[in-house]
């Protein structure tokens, strides 16, 4: 009998996809999340739930014991009242877990700005994943760098749907890689499949192309019949209320607006060209088609 395989944020944008794709495909699995309640649609297809606090180092090693591979990542907690701190706990967890439990291949969620040791909000945990994986000689480790989710453009919606406007903080001639998680759970999935992999690696996913937010825009709004959608740069101030209007905690407020300041500065870019390597296939185009407009129409 195969040894399983570990899925991190299970309930998520790209656990969710991991996870299905390897149940489809006969192997084995657990799949690690916050809520009992989330992780049973998995259990109930056969992959072997822990709820559990991702901040629990006994917990994890735990979960991660006998595996063959695990996908790893930081779980967003946008209420959390100090976010360096949550993100450096799950981080140090994480790569306790998977040594003390002797989990021989991992891949670990990352982000382009990964590289940089601070002034990234958000991405300087990712940097701080990535630094203490490392430390670890014998574990075979994939870092995927990925680029901006498509996904997050769903957080518009609501704006679309109560102003007719789409904005964030982000310079609107800013190009950015944008990928679907679709594409990322797919890299990942030959990742933790591949026991030829090796050593520390470094693996970007990109999307096909770059895209500023101002041709972003116009290609939701042509998927959902207002081709004359506007972009909007919201200042800081405004956009920081609006996060903590919401449910953010200051904290992480401030950790999104120095991340999206990173963006307009240039500085979370790849450090690799795009190529056959590291493009993923799902454009944006293909994305507002399918999964924005059907989250849009649900939200009506």
């Amino acid at each position: 009998m195969k040894s399983p395989i570990v899925i991190c944020g299970a309930t998520g944008h790209i656990g969710s996809k991991i996870a299905g794709t390897l149940l489809g495909a006969g192997e084995p699995i657990r799949v690690i999340g916050r809520e009992r309640v989330r992780l049973g649609p998995l259990a109930g297809k056969g992959a072997e739930a822990f709820p559990g606090d991702m901040r629990d180092g006994a917990f994890l090693e735990k979960a991660f014991a006998g595996a063959r591979a695990a996908f790893v990542l930081i779980p967003p907690k946008l209420d959390a009242q100090n976010v360096r701190a949550y993100q450096d706990e799950v981080a140090e967890a994480l790569s306790s877990a998977v040594s003390k439990a002797g989990v021989p291949r991992v891949v670990a969620l990352s982000s382009i700005g990964a590289h940089l040791p601070e002034g990234t909000g958000f991405i300087r945990g990712l940097h701080e994943l990535e630094s203490k994986l490392d430390r670890h000689a014998k574990l075979t480790v994939v870092h995927l760098r990925a680029g901006y989710f498509m996904e997050n453009h769903l957080w518009s919606i609501p704006v679309i749907r109560s102003q007719g406007i789409c904005g964030s903080p982000v310079r609107s001639d800013v190009p950015i890689p944008m990928v679907a998680t679709t594409d990322i759970a797919g890299v990942a999935v030959r990742l933790l499949l591949d026991d030829k992999v090796a050593g520390h690696a470094v693996r970007y996913v990109l999307g096909p192309r770059d895209v500023t937010m101002v041709e972003a825009t116009g290609i939701l709004g042509q998927a959902i019949g207002n081709p004359g959608l506007k972009y909007i740069q919201f200042p800081e101030g405004e956009a920081r209320k609006a996060m903590i209007a919401m449910g953010m905690s200051a904290s992480a407020a401030d950790a999104m607006l120095e991340m999206e300041r990173a963006f307009n500065d240039g500085r979370v870019r790849p450090t690799q060209a795009r190529s056959t390597e590291n493009a993923t296939p799902t454009t944006l185009e293909e994305f507002a088609k399918t999964v924005f407009i059907r989250a849009y129409k649900t939200a009506a």
